[in-house]
């Protein structure tokens, strides 16, 4: 068994192109389902450090070659996608989703 702060500690290597893509910054979980959908890496294209944007690209379950001691070696080919967080920005759908959570809970006790 393996801890979701284990996998933030281990550096995340494309073996595609032998490039270092960092660390692990948060995990896309399907709770429905209990499963990882993928790994999140914090990405940049800054220049100097200085110029330019960060953003977080979205590495897929599927695409986890090996999950060693220290890296976790990935192949991905072409570009990686960014990452694209879904948050609920609706209150009125959270209310929803959290009556809906509520019932279903109290359904089971």
């Amino acid at each position: 068994m393996i801890r979701a702060s284990d996998l933030t500690e281990k550096e995340v290597i494309n073996i595609t192109d032998g490039r270092r893509l960092g660390l692990i910054s948060d995990i896309d979980v399907n709770l429905e389902k209990g499963k990882i959908n993928a790994i999140i890496v914090p990405n940049s294209e800054k220049v100097f450090g200085l110029f330019g944007k960060d953003y977080e690209s979205e590495i897929k379950w599927a695409e986890i070659k090996k999950i060693g001691i220290d890296v976790i070696l990935v192949e991905v080919k072409g570009n990686i996608e960014p990452h694209k967080a879904s948050y609920i920005e609706d209150e009125e759908e959270m209310n929803q989703l959290l009556s809906k959570y509520n019932a279903e809970k109290k359904d089971k006790y």
